[in-house]
């Protein structure tokens, strides 16, 4: 089995995505979008869209189609298209016309004239933050605001002017958009009062269940099927072209695809919003931290949705001091949702916290290495909870020497034209659990297949499977089939939070663990090759333990013997008592050099490194691509990446060619080095997750490269030529 079972249909197109599902009689719908940011739908006018060539049907909140309320397990109470006439941002999906040909969609929907009532919309985040209020408690999270304190100490404030050095300073970073290669799309089929969907999808267990609910069907009625995703990072919990599709060919009595385009996944989805942090940093003379005040305003809906968790996902967590305040505050606003994005608060907050260590350390004039090691915290401030492992300083220790750390000029150096600079960061994501359901099978023909419903929207997740249940059956990873994406699989293996290869790995150990057992107790029984003799397992053997002349058998030569084709159980495994018992984290050293144009001032990323300790690493290979990944969407998040609003709301940055993403010009060599110490207080896998910490604190090292290369702290990102002009 090779390390990205999904690699030879990927790379030779062979790859079957949702809508390369070709379904015979398939109608095709397309979604109509508000063009105001606030107010009421007052009439729709579509008898042009009626007698359209093609048309099938043309929905509307006057004429909706039939949804019933949803409360999503992973998201909460489901906004639902179409059910009303209320309108809260500009592009909000209004109406869904299905014709026989997509064409014929997209220029009938073009024929529907909508007035609307409209209201004064805000949709300005600077001009919202003086309307901001308190973000509300997330049932993950502990309250927005909190405060550690060291005894005696009566305020942070009284902290901070205690402190030999202080640094105050206001970080601002975009919003964002997922991106995804594959847009949100998805096809749909009933036959028999029973519903498939193709979506690409982040758990097609869950997306079952929230289609289930929408419709007013059984859970069993729904299938939900997504054996390839082409990316998602978040923006694909649930799919709005899959209720869309469902409740339309429902009505039709034919399949109906969807898909949005590329400017409709801007606003018809959810971005990671827009932050304001500041951030206030009080320190004694040798550098260690006596107090850190992280505020943040996080833009979002007008009923107070998704809010970034920036102090949250940093300063709560990263660095020991002895006094902390956080609060975090949302700036209700006209535009598209927020929801999560790879790394969501870890990310945004990290570009702030690491640049606010490095201004520390140049007023210390400190090496800001060896502030951060100073600083370096066993325990969350506030927590007794030690971390279950923590290597950082050997990252760092490892990424200095391999980067050059020691030839770093305070005031960078100069080759030729160009200013060239270093700048580092730390890198942390929680070391997370969820509950996950894995199958494990033995088949007579001497394979396994081990599955889960989950998916691999590029993660590794497929491989990983195939290798930690290889490795648990004590058999070639060619002998195993991994399978995933299918809600009528087990439920396991969200991709999220950086959970998968920790929850569905430890389940897959305990699937394979039980049908040994059973296999065991099969070749032992009455009607078995190894009647009433003691058996042991290995290699994907059977063996008698007494030593008799019974030749050791394969469990494929087992279930034949006994007349059967397969042998199969379910492992499951879910956070416990560990949680009481320690912190749980994966930590990582970001390094980054910039050369920046002397006076056109270009900014050119010349060498990226990442050190990493995520406990053991499964898959190298797969590891290796997912940091790399994440450590280039942080160079994007600091020179490219900005959802852009006009005025009345639009989004103004809703395609490929205006929202800047970074090619291959603009992307160095990038290495990836791990710190392997596996984490079995985790879990007996000993792994800990690495989707989404290769993005943070890479946005943070650009900047801080930029700064020693140029002299200039920019505290916005993404950096624009201007912010270095004039100086």
């Amino acid at each position: 089995m090779i390390a990205r079972p999904d690699a030879p249909l990927k790379v030779t197109g062979s790859a079957t995505y949702a809508l390369d599902n070709v379904i015979d009689g398939a109608a095709h719908g397309f979604l109509l979008l508000s063009t105001v940011a606030h107010g009421e739908v007052a009439s729709m006018d579509v008898g042009a869209v009626r007698s359209a060539p093609g048309v099938l049907g043309v929905y509307t909140p006057f004429e909706p189609l039939t949804l019933h309320p949803v409360n999503s397990p992973l998201l909460g109470p489901m906004w639902l298209p179409l059910q009303d006439t209320n309108v809260t941002f500009h592009g909000q999906p209004i109406g869904f016309v299905v014709a026989e040909t997509f064409e014929q969609a997209r220029d009938a929907a073009g024929l529907v004239e909508v007035t609307y009532d409209e209201r004064p919309a805000a949709t300005s985040f600077a001009d919202g933050l003086a309307s901001a209020v308190d973000a509300q408690p997330a049932a993950s999270e502990a309250p927005p605001s909190l405060s550690v304190l060291a005894d005696g100490v009566a305020s942070i404030e009284d902290a901070l002017e205690a402190s030999d050095v202080t640094i105050d300073a206001t970080y601002e970073t975009a919003a964002q958009n997922h991106a995804a290669m594959e847009p949100h799309s998805a096809v749909a089929v009933w036959a028999g009062g029973e519903l498939t969907v193709y979506t690409g999808n982040q758990a097609s267990h869950l997306v079952a269940s929230d289609l289930a609910g929408g419709l007013g069907l059984p859970a069993d009625a729904v299938r939900v099927v997504n054996p390839v995703v082409g990316g998602a990072f978040g923006g694909k919990a649930t799919s709005m072209p899959a209720v869309l599709a469902a409740a339309a060919a429902r009505e039709l009595g034919r399949p109906v695809r969807a898909a949005l385009t590329r400017e409709q996944v801007f606003t018809a989805t959810a971005n990671r919003p827009a932050t304001v942090q500041r951030i206030t940093l009080g320190a004694r003379g040798n550098g260690a931290l006596v107090a850190v005040r992280h505020d943040s305003w996080s833009s979002t809906t007008p009923d107070l949705g998704f809010v970034e968790p920036t102090s949250h996902g940093t300063s709560r967590r990263w660095y020991r001091t002895e006094n902390l305040e956080i609060s975090q505050k949302a700036v209700p606003l006209n535009i598209p949702p927020a929801t999560f994005m790879r790394a969501p608060g870890e990310g945004p907050g990290s570009f702030a916290l690491e640049s606010a260590i490095d201004e520390l350390a140049a007023s210390l004039g400190m090496d800001p290495i060896a502030l951060r090691t100073r600083n370096n915290s066993a325990a969350p401030p506030g927590k007794d909870l030690q971390w279950s492992g923590k290597h950082l300083d050997e990252c760092f220790e490892i990424g200095a020497a391999r980067f050059g750390w020691a030839q770093r000029s305070p005031g960078g150096r100069v080759d030729g034209d160009w200013l060239v600079g270093m700048g580092t960061a730390t890198a942390m994501f929680p070391g997370l659990r969820f509950p996950a359901t894995v199958g494990v099978t033995l088949h007579a023909d001497d394979t396994a297949t081990v599955a889960a419903s989950g998916a691999d929207p590029g993660t590794g997740l497929l491989g990983v499977l195939g290798i930690v249940a290889a490795e648990s059956l004590d058999v070639d990873r060619d002998r195993v089939t991994p399978l995933l994406g299918d809600s009528r699989l087990p439920p396991g293996g969200l991709s999220g939070g950086s959970t998968a290869t920790a929850s569905a790995g430890s389940a897959t150990m305990v699937a394979a663990s039980t049908v040994i057992e059973q296999l065991l107790t099969l070749a032992a029984s009455p009607d078995g090759p190894f009647r009433d003799r003691e058996v042991g397992y290995a290699h994907g053997r059977v063996y008698a333990l007494d030593g008799a002349d019974r030749a050791p058998m394969t469990f494929g030569e087992v279930l034949r013997s006994t007349g059967r084709d397969t042998l199969g159980t379910t492992g499951t495994t879910a956070p416990g008592e560990e949680t009481t018992k320690h912190s749980f984290g994966s930590w990582g050293a970001q390094f980054c050099e910039v050369r920046v144009h002397r006076l056109t001032r270009e900014i050119r990323v010349s060498r990226l490194l990442g050190v990493f300790d995520a406990g053991r690493i499964i898959n190298p290979q797969a590891a290796r691509s997912q940091l790399m990944g994440g450590m280039i969407w942080g160079v994007s998040a600091a020179l490219h990446e900005g959802i852009e609003f006009d005025a009345d709301g639009r989004v103004a940055t809703r395609d490929l060619a205006d929202y800047l993403l970074p090619v291959n010009a603009d992307i160095p060599d990038v290495d990836v080095r791990f710190v392997e110490h596996p984490d079995t207080l985790l879990s007996d896998l000993g792994a800990r997750g690495l989707g989404e910490i290769g993005l943070v604190g890479m946005a943070a090292a650009v900047a801080n490269a930029v700064h020693n290369a140029t002299g200039v702290r920019v505290r916005r990102i993404p950096i624009r030529l201007e912010d270095l002009l004039d100086v």
